[in-house]
């Protein structure tokens, strides 16, 4: 899990080095690892390749093999077993680093999917007040032509009845 730290650590380093962004990085340090893994694993055929000639030297009297011919097959196929390790072990790495980006992916998913969720309450919320300050706008301006209507007839009946007064103001003076 150490080497998984560090591999992903290395890699964001480097990332961030060469100015890539971190969706970048995750892919270079992905290809990183597969390309260690092949090299390994070209590796371990060479070793295969050495232990297959090996089983076929026969250095001892009458064609047999020697106890060395059959240490130094051995320890060819001991190399093998150790170079398997590696490889198990780092393609272990591999697959949780693939976990890991699947992870991000669905989370990254998921938080967009949240943010889509949020803005389609948030519109929806201003949708409704947009509703609701129109109704306002149409009641007010109801109500305020109703005033302007009281207004202009309390000032023509003010003004009929001044006019009305002054008529008979004139109709009783004459």
């Amino acid at each position: 899990m150490k080497k998984f730290v560090l591999f992903i650590f290395f890699a964001i380093a480097s990332a961030t080095a060469f100015g890539q962004s971190p969706v970048n990085s995750d892919s270079v340090a992905y290809q990183l690892q597969r390309q260690k893994i092949n090299n390994m694993l070209n590796a371990r055929k060479q070793k295969f390749g050495q232990y297959q000639q090996s089983l076929s030297q026969h250095t001892g009297i009458f064609g047999f093999q020697t106890k060395d011919d059959i240490r130094r097959s051995a320890g060819i196929l001991m190399e093998i077993s150790k170079t398997d390790d590696a490889i198990f072990r780092e393609l272990k790495i591999l697959l949780e680093y693939r976990d890991f980006q699947q992870k991000q992916i669905q989370s990254h998913s998921h938080d967009a999917e949240s943010a889509n969720d949020a803005y389609l309450k948030v519109i929806s919320h201003l949708q409704q007040q947009n509703v609701l300050l129109k109704q306002q706008v149409k009641n007010t301006e109801e109500h305020y032509n109703m005033k302007q209507n009281i207004f202009v007839a309390a000032i023509v009946l003010m003004s009929a009845s001044i006019l009305l007064l002054m008529f008979r103001k004139n109709r009783v003076k004459a």
